[in-house]
């Protein structure tokens, strides 16, 4: 039975596409949510109803490639909460359609950053806590392009298998101390810029990001407890 109502759980990248179906499927699960973006407005637009209630926290000007400003948001969550219980990170994008030599070095530090180097940090923060409490759960997103690398995509396919990597890696270092760590892969997700990009294609075979949220929220909650270090696809028809 899937049951998160009252765990803390944080959402990096809350007012994007997925990050926004994530937060609603915590919020209307009775989760306690803290919403990460850089984007204010944004976030108090798009969960007016939510912004000001005390059982949730709306931190903005967070910078997921900053340890300190990670490392402060994680503070005032527990400060505030006691305790954190999930990450959901959701952090990541997209640069590809070249082959190597021809791909500018700040393309591939760039996906590097996006996609790795926040997984990375995002997890590096949480897990104290998680390591104190003796439970925790961290879900990242991975891509298809990170299990076989694929042509004029070298970067992010390189970027994408250093979360799968980094996955595993954690679930063989905390999964024995309480803290269950796993990622998702989407196929193509049903957005609109997705759209935009792809006018011929059908995205009635795309994954819905709200679809996505709920196998996040399943991971999330105690019903996944003996699922560790998994790499789950979730590809729609796509």
């Amino acid at each position: 039975m899937i049951n998160i109502k009252n765990q803390v759980v944080v959402v990096t990248g809350a007012a994007g596409q997925l990050g926004i179906a994530v937060t609603r499927a915590f919020l209307d699960s009775g989760a306690r949510v803290v919403c990460i973006d850089k984007a204010r407005n944004r976030l108090q637009e798009i969960f007016i109803e939510r912004s000001g209630a005390a059982e949730h926290l709306f931190a903005v000007s967070i910078d997921v490639n900053d340890p300190k400003s990670v490392q402060g948001m994680v503070d005032d969550t527990i400060g505030r909460f006691g305790r954190l219980d999930v990450l959901v990170n959701t952090v990541g994008g997209f640069r590809a359609g070249t082959p190597v030599h021809e791909t500018p070095l700040e393309t591939w530090d760039f996906m590097m950053t996006l996609n790795a180097r926040t997984a990375f940090i995002t997890s590096q923060a949480v897990l104290p806590q998680m390591l104190k409490q003796g439970s925790g759960g961290i879900i990242h997103i991975a891509a298809r392009p990170g299990l076989t690398g694929k042509a004029n995509m070298a970067a992010y396919s390189a970027s994408k298998s250093a979360v799968i990597r980094l996955v595993e890696s954690m679930s063989g270092e905390y999964k024995e101390l309480g803290i269950r760590v796993n990622c998702v892969i989407p196929g193509t997700l049903d957005t609109p810029q997705n759209r935009k990009d792809m006018p011929e294609a059908d995205p009635g075979r795309w994954v819905k990001p709200e679809s996505l949220a709920e196998v996040i929220l399943f991971l999330a909650s105690g019903a996944a407890r003996d699922i560790h270090g998994a790499v789950i696809p979730v590809y729609g028809r796509s």
